[in-house]
């Protein structure tokens, strides 16, 4: 399983690379939505690898592997659960 920090640097490194030629070609409308479409994007990373972790068996309130899909869903809908 790929470590969170090299899942990110890639989605950093994608990003940071459109961004540059961007700047080059001086294009701030795709500049603008590139800032956007990164910080999108990296919500939603964070999140699905926060939910990935909540499913590990090492990770400390994770849900064993021998539960039920059921019970790791029920552990997922407590963790994104807004208050």
């Amino acid at each position: 399983m790929r470590d969170r920090s090299r899942i990110v640097g890639n989605l950093e490194a994608i990003y940071t690379s459109a961004f540059s030629k961007a700047e080059r070609e001086n294009d701030r409308a795709e500049m603008d939505r590139l800032d956007f479409a990164f910080q999108r994007d990296q919500l939603y990373l964070e999140t699905l690898l926060d939910i990935r972790d909540l499913l590990l068996p090492e990770a400390e309130g994770a849900v064993d592997k021998a539960t039920s899909l059921i019970d790791k869903a029920k552990v997922i809908r407590r963790a994104v659960k807004l208050r």
